[in-house]
């Protein structure tokens, strides 16, 4: 990974303290107690000293202020602010605020799954809300609509003002990674969730979503790095900057001829960039190698008895918690498939198990077929699946906490790999300590057959942990490739010169031995440490430094995503336009804020 870094002359880092000039660019004081920056106009604190934070306040909020341009004209405003005249932020006319009340009203229904339709619905009860409560406040509803066709409109406006901040944003990038996901199913349509994990000049990641694409007018490899491309260049990126490249395992992803990383790394093949970094096991993880670890296709049973169980076990009070899960995950109607992927997470994989009784029970009830439950195999099938990705949900939980870098992550991998050794261990041993489940069944199991000497075979589940260790293995061999970078990177006043490649150093001995900044690096993130540190004086440890950081360290985002599809499939199964979902997903998924100030002006000006 440190091959033929690009030395590039940076500018001097930004110091992490407030600067007497923000006052009359971006409205904000220093606070009397404390760090960060005090807004003049809305009198919130913004927490960091970093300028980009106080200037994307000032941007997302109060952009408005920006009319006020000469330098006069400026301090006056702040005085006036400083002496509490908030007249000004009166400025916008009724109709103005009624814009930015429809724009928001509608940003929320988006976040929360609803249909363009219930916008007037929502304005109905606000109606008679007002009515009861402030009856001489009623006309203030006149100037928002929420009419379906405006909804529309609306939402299509928020996804361009926030893809032209990604956008902006972008260019400034000094390297960044995708994320590939290909496990959107929308009603009948397959869609590839694109991200983006960008890193600007001070250290700063940007995770949003670059765009969807349907695989169904996209089926080829060939068509869709087409249009992956097309988004890249639409977002003013060259494949010379991108580092990693993080997908799901299908065929379509990974593919050793004719997979999508293949293609994209062909491309992106240059003299002065590193080798595209590829790791395939972050996304949905409960899916990797799910068929080899369902040997007895036992999700595809349980999807069975849950969908029986919500259409004719809905009152029965044992059922409830599973079917409260459900409903909070899917609603009240539920996608085959995205039924199977949340069955795969461990958790409610567990839940099940301790309702297996009750399940025999209702089944029977229900005159549905229960010879699974006298079939031995499949129990312990069962059992050992319920063990298996449970632990896989352990290490998929912790790899959405994001923010720590892939370093780190790397870290949870390769202790959850030395966690699959000790299983195999264990099993061979014939030792069920670490398979709670499993043993339930075996010891039920052994009471109901006395005299059969053996309830199960080890070597069969042996050869399933067997494959899962190989399946890590190669889904994060580009990461185990490169884990001296990532251990350099972490702990680069440990990491021992000689073993760095000699390009580095000079540099590395030189950062060593330098007090300041050993200080530094005790008491701030790694984040922060890497922020402050020259880029004149330290050229390849800081673009190594970009690298690392642009590569995604956590499935947070992609997490996001697929819950916001699971929670809202009705909604989203509606005739909605690819444009349309596409601005849903980003609306569900993104931290920036819409400006404001911008949408509503463009609304008024049409």
């Amino acid at each position: 990974m440190w091959m033929t870094p690009k030395r590039i002359r940076m500018e001097v880092d930004e110091a992490l303290v407030f600067r007497p000039e923000w006052t009359q660019r971006y409205l904000v004081v220093e606070p009397a107690e404390g760090d960060g920056a005090l807004c003049l106009v809305c009198r919130r604190l913004v927490a960091s000293t970093r300028e980009r934070d106080v200037r994307r306040h000032y941007e997302a909020e109060h952009e408005f202020y920006e009319r006020f341009v000469g330098d006069e004209e400026r301090a006056a405003l702040v005085e006036r602010l400083r002496q509490g005249d908030m007249s000004l932020a009166a400025v916008l006319t009724p109709e103005e605020r009624a814009t930015r009340a429809g724009l928001g009203l509608c940003r929320f229904l988006a976040l929360k799954g609803r249909g363009w339709g219930e916008g007037d619905f929502v304005h109905q009860c606000m109606e008679v809300l007002l009515r009861e409560v402030l009856p001489d406040h009623v006309g203030v509803l006149e100037g928002i609509d929420l009419s379906p066709e405006i909804t529309r409109q609306r939402i299509l406006s928020i996804d361009s003002n926030l893809r032209s901040q990604l956008f902006n944003r972008a260019r400034d990038f000094k390297a960044y990674s995708l994320a590939l996901d290909d496990q959107a199913f929308v009603a009948y349509e397959n869609y590839l969730l694109v991200f983006i994990r960008g890193v600007g000049r001070d250290l700063e990641v940007q995770e949003d979503l670059l765009t969807i694409i349907n695989l169904t007018h996209h089926f080829s490899v060939g068509a869709l790095m087409s249009a992956i491309l097309e988004a890249l260049q639409t977002a003013g990126l060259s494949l010379q900057r991108m580092v990693g490249l993080t997908t799901t395992h299908t065929l379509r992803m990974i593919g050793e001829n004719s997979g999508l990383v293949s293609y994209m790394r062909e491309k992106a093949v240059s003299p002065n960039c590193w080798n595209v970094i590829h790791y395939s096991g972050f996304l949905h993880l409960e899916l990797l190698s799910s068929y080899d670890v369902d040997i007895n296709q036992i999700i595809n049973t349980i999807s069975e008895w849950v969908v029986m169980i919500k259409t004719r076990g809905v009152r029965r009070p044992e059922f409830q918690p599973l079917l409260t899960e459900s409903e909070s995950e899917h609603g009240e109607r539920v996608n085959g498939r995205c039924l199977n992927n949340w069955l795969r997470r461990g958790k409610t994989l567990k839940l099940i198990f301790s309702l297996r009784k009750e399940i025999e029970a209702f089944l029977v009830s229900v005159g549905a077929t229960t010879v699974h439950f006298s079939d031995k195999q499949w129990l312990c099938d069962f059992g050992f699946l319920v063990d298996i990705m449970d632990y896989l949900r352990e290490i998929s939980e912790e790899l959405q906490i994001s923010k720590v870098f892939a370093a780190a992550a790397f870290e949870r991998i390769c202790t959850f790999e030395g966690k699959l050794s000790s299983l195999q261990r264990h099993m061979e041993e014939v030792n069920l300590t670490d398979f709670p489940a499993f043993s339930i069944i075996v010891d039920e199991l052994k009471q109901q057959f006395k005299e059969d000497q053996k309830i199960f075979d080890p070597d069969r589940y042996q050869m399933v942990i067997s494959r899962l260790q190989k399946d890590f293995e190669r889904h994060f061999k580009d990461l185990r490739f490169i884990k001296k970078d990532l251990e350099l990177f972490s702990n680069p006043f440990s990491f021992k010169p000689e073993y760095a490649p000699i390009s580095v150093r000079v540099e590395l001995t030189k950062l060593q031995g330098n007090t300041d900044l050993w200080n530094e690096y005790r008491v701030k993130d790694l984040g922060q440490f890497y922020a402050g540190l020259s880029g004149e004086a330290y050229p390849i440890i800081k673009g190594v430094a970009y690298k690392v950081a642009s590569l995604f360290d956590s499935n947070q985002i992609c997490d996001k995503a697929f819950a916001y599809l699971t929670r809202n499939q009705h909604t989203l199964s509606q005739p909605l336009t690819d444009e349309h979902l596409q601005a849903l997903f980003r609306v569900a998924t993104t931290e920036m804020d819409p400006r404001w100030d911008d949408l509503v002006r463009e609304r008024n000006d049409s």
